[in-house]
């Protein structure tokens, strides 16, 4: 009996020692929720859970109900004793539909969205977790509202606004992942990013140059990734995330570890994430009037020395198509003090050789052959280390300050071999890129908040290439792709943003930032093209401004107007680079080339209903001067010259007058109950030339995604049609009218598909996803791909959360 006693009192130590903390966690995710408030029941007793959602338990000792209220959740209220039944441990359910949502993206600070003038669209961790992307460029695909082309599968480069490639800014916890070498075609380094290592991504619409300088002129994909947990228990804090993919389209089998450890003062964050995709399957039923269209017929083998044609069993198996991706990532935060947080991070991604599909799907008239045997990217790595020190403490100049220094080193290479031919080309690009950011923030009181800070960048290229003979092995030098005497890139600039809440209705946003650019790119071996200089050099300066004005008569309504303008500086890439852009044209350097500016207008509502229903629309116009685009061009004096062999025109990046571009978008919501909820977007914009009366190439089709979802418990399930229109032939442009194998005589064709998503929970720390996208078989090929899209794909993944 004694020892039955001593037991009992031990345990019920145990118990009040225990729940002298409360975590309060998203129902789906199982992950803290910051900042909820928690109070007693007649409110004399309040507390905030911290950013791992823990709450001190100890001030609610005499309450019988504690209260838990959370703008992006649903309110609760909880009975003592049902705490205990839950193990401390209080789950909240995402709202639909958001009054009041912070987001990281515009100030590099958290605002509340009411208060800012831009488009935004915020993906989380939830929905990339249901959704199952198997790329970063799938994850702001699945938002319906960006638009996203694919040369080939490993592939994904996002169109915001009818920008695209190095007008439109990916950053990456805080870092610009744009260098020097980012060209003006489509690219694929967004693919770099592990969706499964993304905490949380904004997508800012509009020019973005305020905040972020050059590029940023379409818009910015601000990707923020997992952080290490620090304790707030005492104890030491750990948690653990694990899943298993496998889809069916490309045979995708991805798997993926992370886990976190940490103490009151130090955490740590270790991310694993393996992906093998075979060669894509697209779908079989197509349009009557080409029933061919987009088939693979045969495809080149290399046998014993020799190219030969092999018959494709399956010519809806687009052959080769297929690579793999490795993504690490490791991050360790410090708090030295209550007010000071030291995190170093760690990001590292790299591929196999990845098939450039729409290279190799060209074929010579007058022979029927394929023009290319092989066409690859090798490796394309990339490796950022990062020093981020965060600063709570206010001061007079600040109350919060973050100071990030970083290094990107990027290699990426282009290999290609005609049919027949024993040579092999290689081309290999290496980027140093080094980083500092200071950003502060200071609420001068409590209408004005005051937002500023400087970036430093340098970016150092290397180019070399090589031709290697496969049947002796023998290497030879061939000319590079960017000057081989190696390029330096450098820009400096200052920024202030002021918020200025002068009513309660009315929020007035501007902002002011100069930048300065300096690039040196050196020729150092003239004997495969006779340039005629020895070096290009670029030294400019932009300023740009916006002010944006947000009126909200009242919590359902909201309005907003906004002119801002965005530049781009030329970069190594714009100015510098030799290739062949499509076969029969050459791109040469134009050391003539200067920046391009942006000036942009737009208009914003919102509408509210009971927190029921959400319609929202934006109109935006952008004037471009001096806009980059490429045309026809001479070098020394010649029109075509002879590139490889072959007489191709000459063409060049130049400033054209002027070209402008107009769209709007549409957004509505609607939560018909606690179980169903309805989305739907719609977007369209188009742009021309207004020098040479041609369309721009980088403006998409009419295009969104409408969706029904319900979840009851611990089951999701979401029905959902992606769709796109046409774009006629007339309305390509010229750059694209010439790729006649992308696309039909009619142009890019309307396409939609009919997706299913679900999701179970078994229990709070295993969870089953099955999905069935484009369940109708569609074979359709987005606007501007190199590849179509995938056919009827099976999608299962197994995911653990402890």
């Amino acid at each position: 009996m004694k020892e039955f006693l001593v037991g009992l009192l031990l345990y019920s130590t145990f118990c009040v020692s225990y729940a002298q903390t409360v975590r309060v966690v998203d129902k789906e995710l199982r992950q803290g929720i910051n900042n909820v408030s928690v109070y007693s029941n007649d409110r004399k007793v309040f507390q905030q859970t911290s950013p791992e959602g823990h709450v001190d338990f100890s001030p609610f000792q005499n309450s019988d109900t504690l209260r838990f209220q959370h703008p992006a959740y649903q309110g609760k209220a909880v009975a003592v004793e049902e705490l205990k039944r839950l193990g401390y441990q209080v789950p909240l359910r995402e709202k639909v539909i958001q009054i009041e949502e912070a987001v990281v993206m515009v100030n590099r600070w958290e605002q509340d969205k009411n208060e800012i003038p831009q488009e935004i669209v915020s993906v989380s961790p939830a929905q990339i977790a249901f959704q199952n992307p198997q790329t970063a460029a799938d994850v702001l695909e699945s938002t319906g509202e960006v638009f996203v082309q694919k040369s080939q599968l490993g592939g994904g480069s996002p169109m915001i606004r009818g920008f695209a490639a190095n007008s439109v800014l990916i950053v990456v916890d805080g870092v610009r992942m744009n260098n020097a070498i980012f060209r003006s075609g489509n690219l694929q380094n967004v693919i770099s990013i592990d969706p499964a290592t993304i905490g949380e991504a904004e997508v800012v619409f509009g020019p973005g140059s305020v905040i972020y300088g050059s590029d940023a002129l379409g818009g910015v994909m601000d990707f923020h990734t997992k952080q290490p947990r620090f304790s707030y228990t005492g104890k030491t804090a750990w948690s653990a995330n694990a899943f298993t993919r496998y889809a069916s389209a490309n045979h995708e089998k991805t798997g993926h570890v992370d886990v976190s450890f940490g103490s009151r003062r130090w955490s740590t964050l270790t991310s694993f994430t393996y992906s093998d995709f075979d060669d894509l399957r697209t779908g079989s039923q197509r349009t009557e009037k080409y029933p061919d269209f987009g088939k693979r017929f045969n495809y080149v083998v290399r046998s014993n020395g020799e190219d030969s044609i092999a018959v494709n069993k399956n010519v809806n198996v687009q052959v080769p198509s297929g690579y793999s991706q490795l993504n690490l990532m490791q991050k360790l935060s410090f708090r030295p003090t209550e007010l000071t947080e030291l995190t170093y991070g760690f990001i590292y991604s790299t591929t196999s050789d990845i098939p450039r599909y729409d290279r190799l799907i060209v074929y010579d008239e007058a022979t029927g052959l394929p023009e290319d045997a092989e066409w690859y990217y090798g490796p394309q790595q990339w490796m950022m280390h990062y020093l981020k020190a965060r600063l709570y403490a206010p001061r007079p100049l600040y109350d919060e300050m973050k100071v990030t220094l970083a290094y990107q080193a990027l290699e990426e290479s282009r290999n290609d071999r005609g049919f027949g031919s024993p040579r092999l080309r290689s081309r290999t690009e290496n980027v140093n890129a080094y980083t500092l950011n200071a950003d502060a923030d200071k609420v001068l009181n409590d209408e004005n908040h005051l937002f500023y800070g400087i970036e430093l960048v340098h970016n150092d290229v290397a180019s070399q290439a090589k031709r290697t003979d496969l049947t002796t092995g023998k290497a030879t030098p061939t000319s590079t792709r960017y000057p081989d005497g190696g390029s330096d890139y450098n820009a400096a600039a200052a920024y202030v943003s002021h918020q200025w809440n002068f009513r309660p209705e009315f929020t007035l946003n501007t902002g002011l930032r100069y930048s300065h650019i300096w690039l040196t790119s050196r020729f150092a071996d003239k004997k495969f093209y006779d340039f005629p200089f020895d070096e290009i050099n670029v030294n400019t300066g932009a300023l740009s401004g916006s002010a944006g004005l947000v009126y909200r008569p009242n919590p359902n309504w909201k309005l907003s107007g906004m002119l801002s303008s965005g530049f781009r500086a030329p970069n190594v890439d714009d100015v510098g680079k030799v290739f062949d852009s499509e076969p029969g044209s050459v791109v040469v350097p134009n050391p003539g080339l200067g920046p391009e500016y942006s000036y942009n207008a737009e208009i914003s509502l919102t509408k509210t209903w009971a927190d029921k229903i959400q319609l929202g629309s934006t109109v935006f116009y952008s004037l471009l001067r001096d806009a980059m685009v490429r045309r026809d061009f001479t070098f020394n004096g010649r029109d075509s010259i002879v590139y490889d062999g072959t007489l191709s025109k000459v063409q060049a990046l130049v400033n054209v007058g002027r070209a402008y571009i107009v769209g709007f978008s549409l957004d509505a919501l609607a939560a018909f109950s606690d179980a169903w909820t309805f989305r739907s977007t719609l977007s369209y914009n188009t742009g021309r030339d207004t020098d040479e009366q041609i369309p721009l190439r980088h403006t998409t089709p009419l295009f969104g995604r409408t969706s029904v979802t319900y979840q009851n418990m611990r089951f999701r399930g979401e029905v959902y049609a992606q769709y796109n229109g046409a774009r006629t032939y007339a309305q390509l442009p010229p750059s694209e009218r010439n790729k006649t194998y992308l696309y039909t005589p009619d142009g890019a064709l309307a396409w939609y598909t009919l997706n299913l998503k679900t999701s179970y929970g078994i229990n709070d720390y295993l969870k089953v996803f099955a999905g069935l996208e484009n369940i109708l078989d569609k074979h359709y090929r987005p606007y501007s791909s190199g590849i179509s899209a995938p056919g009827r794909n099976l999608i299962f993944t197994v995911r653990v959360d402890v």
